[in-house]
């Protein structure tokens, strides 16, 4: 493999997003083109996963074909091609599989397999060429908290996880009942730019001697406090409510991720999913980091959420320890990591 670069074509499509991307030798991003359905399914105030579906398969092909042109390549220059197959909506999954394998049986390439998780995590390799494993990494998105030690490219173990909610599902909820409406996460992030973090209290779940997250009962913390002022006629300060709300769910998840650096001695740690955008989590990691003296990545803020550069990069990775996968290879919405 030394010998010549390896060119991968990653597909991504789990969500609302459909995406093609060349990555070259798993590091350098020759072409990141993304067919994002965000403004349409904003007047629905979430992802409808039928009409993403549909979407998927108008977009999966023009999409493909602009990756190989911007990275100036052809299908035959590619060496194998990778694409996301889990987890993820089914119907949406199924599109972006489905071009893969017609693109990999055609042009006789090899198919890889990608878990959309293990993607995100790869996202940092595309922005810090120097980082290697071991490292922790604390993976946040709207259907998953994780802190997962990646021992290898491809050999990864999770320490922490959420027992209910996701911090993601948790601030898409509340930006909801705010009215700031669908993507959450991005609107309420602006939102709380300059509001005061301790205007609002809110409850917390701690776990004796674990890792685990729990965000239901911030959340209906948040949502009975939010119903308490309406029915008292007490105007609510969005930004400073944006605000203390975000920090209160970054410091729960700066708090456990800590503790396992503290745990395991791995002194480097990496952001990775679409919440490692939030500013007020990262402020707040790098605050600690700087005090408990451990390094801090995370990715550039346009691979932090779904893009296919990712999922070509880890991709690469499973490519050269010789992982291949047939035409007989399906969607598995539940995918874990």
């Amino acid at each position: 493999m030394a010998d010549k670069d390896v060119l991968i074509l990653g597909i991504e499509s789990s969500c609302d997003e459909t995406a093609c991307s060349v990555v070259k030798n798993g590091r350098v991003m020759l072409s990141n083109v993304i067919a994002s359905q965000a403004d349409f399914h904003e007047k629905y105030g979430g992802v409808v996963p039928e009409l993403a579906s549909r979407m998927h398969v108008d977009a999966v092909y023009p999409t493909i074909k602009e990756a190989l042109s911007v990275a100036n390549v052809s299908l035959d220059d590619i060496d194998a091609i990778a694409v996301t197959y889990g987890p993820g909506l089914v119907g949406a999954l199924l599109v972006g599989l489905s071009a893969a394998k017609g693109l990999a049986y055609s042009a006789n390439k090899p198919l890889v397999g990608v878990n959309h998780m293990h993607g995100h995590i790869a996202a940092n390799y595309l922005c810090h060429p120097n980082l290697e494993p071991p490292f922790l990494c604390l993976s946040v998105s709207g259907g998953h908290s994780e802190i997962v030690r990646v021992d290898d490219y491809s050999s990864m173990t999770i320490l922490g996880c959420t027992r209910d909610d996701a911090a993601g599902e948790a601030i898409d909820k509340i930006a909801r009942v705010i009215g700031l409406g669908y993507p959450g996460g991005p609107k309420m992030d602006k939102a709380g730019r300059n509001g005061n973090v301790d205007a609002y209290k809110f409850s917390s779940t701690h776990m004796k001697d674990s890792l685990d997250f729990s965000f239901s009962g911030i959340k209906t913390s948040a949502l009975n406090q939010l119903n308490e002022m309406k029915m008292r006629g007490i105007e609510i300060n969005i930004a400073d409510f944006a605000a203390s709300y975000q920090h209160h769910i970054a410091n729960e998840l700066v708090r456990n991720t800590i503790k396992a650096v503290k745990n395991t001695g791995i002194k480097t740690v990496c952001l990775a999913g679409g919440v490692s955008a939030n500013s007020f989590l990262r402020a707040l990691i790098d605050e600690e980091a700087a005090k408990n003296k451990f390094k801090v990545y995370y990715p550039d803020l346009k691979l932090c959420t779904d893009n296919a550069a990712m999922i070509a990069c880890a991709g690469y990775y499973e490519y050269v320890r010789g992982v291949r996968h047939g035409l007989d290879l399906n969607a598995v919405p539940s995918l874990s990591l």
